[in-house]
């Protein structure tokens, strides 16, 4: 089975089963990120980091010049791109994120994409209507920058028999 031919839950998300290990999807949402949304993030989490809120401390004491995007609202951003097309309705849980790197930062007015890459799954060894799917998410702007990426351990519903 295939992303593309899924018998999909009613919300739209995939059940463990339709996760074919090295299969890409290509997310259909973007999302142009704005500086308000970096600073009531930031505000939302007790960040004060001046690196996302300060413009001035950004145009005079960084190399950036301007602020940028928080990295954990790039991350969860990146995340929640993939969940109309993924786990939308049949995940029970995130286990994990691993490998969380951000190798180009993101700005302002940027807009974001995303992919997703199977990388492994297996049956849960305590519950016989799920299953664990490690995923790999890649974020990148409209230059096609990489901005993020991560592994994810997604615990997903089986089909319902």
């Amino acid at each position: 089975m295939s992303y593309a031919t899924a018998v999909r839950h009613p919300r739209g998300g995939l059940y463990f089963e339709d996760f074919a290990i090295g299969e890409v999807i290509e997310h259909r949402l973007r999302r142009t990120v704005t500086q308000m949304d970096n600073v009531l993030f930031s505000n939302m989490t007790l960040n004060p980091q001046p690196l996302h809120i300060d413009r001035h401390f950004c145009e005079n004491e960084t190399q950036w010049g301007r602020p940028l995007i928080n990295s954990l609202f790039t991350l969860g951003l990146m995340i929640g791109l993939s969940v109309t097309d993924l786990t939308v309705g049949t995940t029970i849980a995130n286990l994990g994120m691993t490998d969380v790197v951000f190798p180009h930062p993101l700005f302002d007015g940027d807009t974001v994409r995303a992919t997703t890459e199977v990388i492994n799954k297996r049956e849960s060894q305590s519950r016989p209507n799920a299953g664990i799917v490690e995923l790999h998410h890649r974020a990148y702007n409209q230059n096609d920058r990489l901005v993020a990426e991560c592994r994810r351990q997604a615990f997903m519903l089986k089909r319902p028999v």
